[in-house]
């Protein structure tokens, strides 16, 4: 029982510590005080999740309250405990970030509105992810929806902001009616509020695997559900765009997991179907990121690629399930959870760096920026070991997850396999691409941001590395994904732990150690390390390394070469946008030179979202039309309104006495 009394004990801190911000001390010494609380009511939470993990059974509260419909009812297992690591882990790192990030006076005026919505945010996630009763569950859900719209909308003097806040308020709320339906039909179908598991849905289990993959997809950023998610991340404060991508797409991971879970038959269409949806996430989503010019945009669209992975590996899981194939089902399941873990951590990492760069600068950018390497050399070292993690590749956690998902599309291979799920190893396919692209997505960036020359020098020269206050947080992060993929045989007893909690109970649950041995991965690590630090350590030492004549760049026959002569963002990325140009639709405009005396002319590219700017904006500004046609009806007239009402009402007592059940 401690460990839920410590967690809940660590959610009402959260909760509570906002508001001390709010407190007139002098100077930032409220912000400072509710950091401190914040931390302390994280370390709290942390320590009951821990704690879950070893516990026998899962601990549990249950109180009566007075609303007329379910209970307050909590649990912890070890489901719960994992996703509960990142909800307090990266938000107490970024209320420390943030005592950095808001320095001017009128920002410090924002910090204290910000800090009462921050805590609220990181409080009813750990809310929603021990939440045992649907009630309670879509109260937090809308508790974490609310704070993360008044967090990211801060800044709320920018139009841009207000814009990006609105869609984010819409698609969040359009996914929660989705959740109410399947709420309201869960209830229907087991008679009760409680979240437990379900012996047989009948005919209902399609319907609420569809409804819970739109809600929380919509949460979770799945395509072509995304459509809030760059916007709200572009613009929201660093650290929030941090919480919001390392932690609240999660929650939506996690309600797919935790309703799946609950479920007793899976059929073999709802894996292939997350398994699509999460390939086609993954790839898109790199694809529009390697596209963009604004560096926070770039890391939104890449949230979205690393939550299709995410996809792929439960959909494997399901399939796993469905068919009755344990192997598919660990791997499949440890992989998407470890990633969970993996991404909280480098995307954290990466956002943290992208407000590094934008309060040394003041802009996001790519373009605009160059050279950022030498002026700040520690944010520039931080993006390098995030994007290398990022991007997959060994020693850094982000291989160590992706391995689990690999080994499991290839065990589909097997022969004597069900009929047609061969096709799932394809996925292997697919996931290798969406690594191939993330290399060159991320390699678009370093080289655009921190090498070659500034291409808006006023911009640059002044830049420089952060404070301690957001160092510190970003030294730990990066810490803990050398950690994780040094080691990664630590997660191993959680991510068995987790797995056997979302299957059914009884089930036969195999060992990751024995499908997938890590200990190979950390000594690969080390020894890849030991080559980099002797190969670097030769080069140093080399005679000639001092004597070496310094001589300047090629520069393509041009006596006097500027900063407008260096390849930009833009043209990195061309490849990539040509080659995904009937998913991305690129808008180009070339340059116009005719006559003996051109008149000056501009070439631009960008890539819009094809959802949001080609779809949807156009539906609803066409829709505004049709909608003005309606307001004949509101007059503000009483009698108008009286007579609405006896309408409905007749129309009511008409549908109740044809035999419509009540």
């Amino acid at each position: 029982m401690l460990s839920i009394e410590l967690t809940m004990a660590g959610i009402v801190v959260v909760a509570a510590s906002g508001f001390l911000a709010l407190l007139p001390i002098r100077g930032e010494g409220g912000q400072r005080l509710a950091a401190a609380v914040l931390v302390a009511g994280s370390g709290l939470g942390l320590a009951g999740a821990i704690g879950a993990f070893a516990a026998p059974m899962p601990p549990a509260l249950d109180y009566y309250w007075l609303l007329p419909w379910g209970s307050f009812s909590v649990s912890i297992d070890p489901l719960s405990a994992f996703f509960l690591c990142p909800v307090f882990v990266v938000p107490a790192l970024g209320s420390i970030y943030g005592l950095g990030y808001f320095t001017r006076k009128e920002e410090g005026r924002k910090a204290g509105k910000l800090a009462v919505f921050y805590g609220l945010l990181a409080a009813s996630m750990g809310l929603v992810v021990i939440a045992r009763d649907a009630v309670l569950f879509l109260v937090a859900w809308e508790v974490m929806a609310l704070a993360a719209w008044f967090a990211a909308a801060i800044d709320d003097d920018r139009p841009e902001v207000r814009k990006s806040g609105w869609i984010y308020l819409i698609a969040t709320h359009v996914g929660t009616l989705c959740l109410f339906a399947m709420f309201a039909l869960w209830r229907a179908t087991t008679g009760s509020f409680a979240l437990s598991p379900l012996a047989s849905a009948g005919g209902a289990a399609t319907a609420l695997f569809v409804l819970a993959l739109v809600g929380f997809g919509f949460k979770a950023g799945f395509m072509p559900l995304h459509v809030w998610l760059p916007g709200a991340h572009a613009n929201a404060p660093s650290h929030v765009s941090a919480v919001m991508s390392g932690v609240m797409l999660k929650m939506g991971i996690y309600g797919i997991v935790r309703m799946t879970g609950l479920l007793a038959a899976i059929e073999p269409w709802m894996g292939s179907t997350l398994l699509v949806v999460g390939l086609v996430s993954g790839i898109a989503g790199i694809a529009f990121a390697t596209g963009q010019k604004d560096l926070k945009r770039v890391l939104a669209y890449s949230s979205i690629e690393n939550i299709g992975i995410i996809g792929m590996g439960l959909g494997l899981a399901l399939l796993g399930r469905a068919t009755g194939r344990p192997v598919w089902t660990v791997l499949g399941l440890g992989g998407a959870l470890l990633h969970v873990w993996n991404h909280s951590l480098f995307k954290s990492l990466l956002f943290f760096d992208a407000g590094s760069i934008m309060h040394a600068t003041g802009t996001r950018d790519i373009e605009a920026l160059g050279g950022l390497g030498k002026k700040m050399p520690f944010t520039a070292a931080a993006f390098v070991l995030g994007a290398v993690a990022i991007s997959g590749l060994p020693p850094l956690n982000g291989f160590a997850g992706e391995w689990l998902l690999y080994l499991g599309f290839f065990d589909t291979l097997v022969p004597g396999g069900p009929r047609g799920i061969e096709a799932a190893a394809a996925a292997a396919g697919g996931l290798a691409m969406i690594g191939a692209i993330a290399v060159a997505c991320f390699v678009r960036l370093l080289g655009a941001v921190f090498q070659g020359e500034p291409r808006d020098p006023g911009r640059v020269a002044k830049a420089h590395d952060p404070g301690l206050a957001m160092k510190l947080p970003m030294v730990m992060l990066a810490a803990a994904c050398l950690v994780i993929g040094f080691f990664p045989g630590l997660a191993a007893p959680a991510l068995e732990a987790a797995t056997t909690a979302w299957l059914p109970v009884g089930s036969m649950v195999p060992h990751i150690a024995e499908l997938a041995p890590q200990a190979w991965i950390g000594w690969l690590g080390l020894a890849l390390a030991a080559v980099v630090a002797l190969l670097a350590l030769g080069m140093r030492l080399h005679p000639r390394a001092e004597k070496a004549p310094r001589r300047g760049t090629w520069d393509c026959g041009y006596a006097a070469p500027t900063s407008r002569m260096e390849y930009t963002a833009t043209s990195f990325g061309q490849s990539v946008v040509r080659l995904f140009s009937f998913v991305l639709w690129p808008s180009r405009r070339e340059p116009r030179i005719e006559g003996p005396f051109p008149p000056e002319s501009r070439f631009s590219a960008r890539v819009p979202d094809p959802v949001l700017d080609r779809a949807l904006r156009p539906l609803f500004k066409s829709s505004r039309r049709w909608s003005s046609m309606v307001r004949v009806m509101q007059q503000g007239q009483t009698q108008l309104y009286i007579l609405y009402i006896l309408i409905i009402a007749i129309v009511l007592l008409a549908a109740g006495g044809t035999g419509v059940p009540r």
